[in-house]
């Protein structure tokens, strides 16, 4: 039974504030699941932790249909991270106020709503864990591996109003480790670099051809390695990250930068050693109908939309054949920056227009 407590509407701003601030780094998404479970359980929900961390309730509606709406928990900073949101002209201003508090605090209202008032489909919330970087979808696809089969739908909560991501790209990340002899600057000069094999490694991968049709990225994100300023470098790694609208294309991109990272290993003398560290699907499963309600749910409320191709939770159905998007129910920017922004009022606006699409399942 609803207590007084979870009667009273939800006051979006104040929960988009205590989401932002409660840090969930990919991997480290406990302290924020604990918050959502909270709220949730607060509504008279049934609340659950799976295995891997995602936090699921189930609301019954009144057809037949059995969509899951889910936004991810995690945020790309690192515990540490200043998560104080500050206001600015009208805006709140913080690390992973919108991507992907936001997102989060549009779904918790949503579940309040219909807690109190009943869905129109058979609803399964899910706040998920490991959508970002290395995460891999880990949340996304734990659960879709237990659920899909019972799924008419998935959307992804997630991204700027209007914003409808109707294509999966499809991502393949590796990391690559060199290892060398290493030594003293001067005292072992001549000796082999695990540096110069990565710098080589870098320049042989940013000369590969890549497709603009279909779009097709290659990207080194992140490189390290070296003990001191007058040491040869015994080890250093870096991370690639390879997408493409194809998967055909992707797997070609993909046989042609692990060759690259070969010839460079070799012809500087070291040793390599590849780890797979990201699989995402691309593609896109049969989701027209689903489309169109989205669109519809924008039209209703006024709002242009505009399709698009990324990478979201809504990826992980791509293997299941299950109709999916991403939906995004807020306006902001700068995502992935220290000084990202979100209106707050845009927040009501969000809610409605999940509302409106939910409705037309």
């Amino acid at each position: 039974m609803l207590t007084a407590v979870t009667a009273a509407t939800v006051d979006l701003t104040k929960l988009l504030l205590e989401i932002a601030e409660t840090p969930a780094p990919t991997f480290n998404e406990d302290l924020r699941a604990e918050l959502i479970a909270r709220h949730w359980a607060s509504f008279g929900l049934r609340v659950e932790r799976d295995a891997v961390g995602n936090v699921i309730a189930q609301v019954a509606g009144r057809n037949k249909a059995r969509v899951a709406l889910a936004a991810h928990l995690d945020t790309v900073f690192e515990h540490g991270t200043d998560l104080t949101v500050r206001s600015s002209g009208g805006r709140l201003v913080g690390a992973g106020i919108g991507d992907n508090a936001a997102s989060l605090a549009v779904l918790t209202a949503y579940a309040q709503k219909i807690a109190l008032h009943g869905a129109p489909c058979n609803v399964t919330l899910v706040a998920t864990v490991g959508e970002e970087g290395l995460g891999d979808l880990r949340g996304a696809k734990h659960f879709l591996a237990q659920h899909a089969a019972r799924l008419d739908a998935f959307i992804a909560v997630d991204g700027y109003l209007g914003l409808i991501v109707n294509q999966a790209v499809g991502v393949r990340r590796y990391r690559a480790h060199f290892t060398s002899e290493g030594g003293h600057s001067w005292g072992n000069a001549g000796s082999a670099s695990s540096i110069q094999a990565l710098g080589e490694a870098i320049v042989e991968l940013y000369k590969l051809p890549l497709s603009n049709d279909p779009r097709t990225t290659l990207n080194v994100g992140t490189v390290s390695g070296g003990l001191s300023v007058n040491s040869i470098a015994a080890n250093a790694e870096l991370l690639l990250d390879l997408r493409s609208l194809d998967t055909a294309a992707l797997e070609t991109l993909e046989v042609a930068a692990l060759a690259a990272l070969h010839r460079a290993a070799k012809r500087a003398r070291s040793d390599l050693r590849l780890e797979a560290v990201g699989d995402r699907p691309g593609g896109i499963t049969d989701n027209s109908k689903l489309l169109r309600a989205a669109v519809s749910a924008l039209e209703m409320l006024d709002l242009p939309s505009r399709t698009v191709a990324s990478s979201t939770d809504a990826n992980a159905s791509v293997p299941h054949n299950l109709p999916a998007l991403g939906f995004g129910v807020y306006r902001g920017g700068n995502a992935h920056r220290l000084d990202e922004w979100v209106e707050p009022a845009s927040l009501q606006t969000g809610l409605k227009a999940l509302e409106a699409l939910v409705s037309r399942l």
